[in-house]
């Protein structure tokens, strides 16, 4: 099979196309033939050599992918032969096959397409982890996106207005992405750069705002802190803006906040599982009937991966970008549905 080697650090010029072995399906893994696979921030931290791939995991790039179970490993119980699916993989997905976890693949929701598909798993996981689990937004609460448009500022939006009520709030890098963010249910959105959090502030009337979901960290953190009201969460998701931060214990203490993070690809499979289970029950129903939705800002065939990287590194994306791994079903609807 061909995939998509990263050798050394630096620009989408370290990414190579290979043939390798096709992998075998392990206990409780299925094996995937990869019609459609996202390019996602991780992958291009990793390219980067700022995002190293845990021990265990493959090292080629992919988190997420879509296509249909090609063969099933021992102990696999609920998917079968020919089952279309999107998955969450530990890496591997920039291959024409990739071996999966069974409790890690879901369903593809009726009525989208493989490329839509690709989409979801690695913004949904981290949207629900970050937000539903870790900051327990609870209902009638404010939320706070740094980074409206990116896969999962999108997901989170959308998620908070639909199953939360919540009023949100984003900030995004220029008019139009800013348009897109209240298009999907942002109250405002606001410019990252300057003075986004006296913006945040007059918005919420002095209050501030219950959950922020973040990825810059760095000199972002005590501002954000300062933006929470009583027992607020930040809830950080990577550390662009800088890896250190000095911040007001007393305020941690005296206001009830807190100040936590998370990644999901160290977890155990049992925990992806769960993550699974909650968006095929919470999410997916949503996204069939169309009240939350999914944006592509571009399809790459395959063999352009390094182009499709290249949007990252120029941050021009409003959604997601795929690549088109098998372009011949890409754009094919596996399940039919209402949409």
């Amino acid at each position: 099979m061909k995939q998509v080697e990263i050798r050394g650090a630096g620009g989408p010029e370290v990414l190579h196309f290979a043939e390798a072995p096709r992998p075998e399906a392990g206990p409780g893994e299925v094996l995937v033939r990869v019609v459609a696979a996202s390019v996602n921030r991780p992958d291009v931290q990793q390219r980067r050599g700022l995002y190293p791939p845990p021990p265990d995991a493959s090292p080629i790039p992919g988190l997420d992918i879509a296509g249909t179970v090609a063969a099933v490993g021992d102990g696999v119980t609920r998917l079968a032969v020919g089952d279309p699916v999107c998955a969450l993989t530990n890496g591997g997905g920039y291959a024409e096959y990739c071996a999966v976890q069974e409790g890690q693949c879901m369903r593809i929701p009726a009525g989208l397409s493989y490329i839509e598909a690709a989409s979801l798993p690695e913004a949904y996981f981290t949207a629900w982890n970050n937000v539903m689990w870790r900051g327990a937004l609870a209902g009638g609460e404010t939320l706070f996106v740094q980074g409206g448009t990116s896969g999962v500022g999108m997901a989170a939006i959308q998620m908070a207005r639909a199953l939360r009520g919540a009023r949100v709030f984003a900030t995004a890098g220029d008019d139009e992405k800013r348009q897109v963010c209240r298009d999907i249910g942002a109250e405002e959105a606001v410019d990252y750069r300057g003075a986004w959090d006296d913006k945040i502030r007059d918005l919420t009337g002095g209050e501030g705002v219950d959950v922020i979901l973040d990825a810059q960290a760095g000199p972002y953190t005590q501002r954000q802190l300062d933006l929470l009201r009583m027992d607020g969460r930040v809830v950080l998701i990577a550390s662009h803006q800088g890896e250190t931060a000095e911040v007001n214990v007393r305020q941690l203490v005296r206001r009830r906040l807190t100040l936590t993070g998370s990644t999901i690809r160290p977890e155990p499979a049992a925990y992806k599982a769960r993550l699974a289970r909650a968006l095929e029950a919470e999410v997916w129903p949503l996204l069939e009937s169309g009240a939350i939705t999914t944006r592509i800002h571009q399809v790459f065939a395959f063999g352009d991966v390094r182009d499709a990287h290249g949007v990252l590194d120029r941050n021009e994306q409003i959604g997601k970008v795929v690549l088109a791994v098998d372009p011949a079903k890409a754009e094919t609807h596996p399940v039919k549905g209402q949409n």
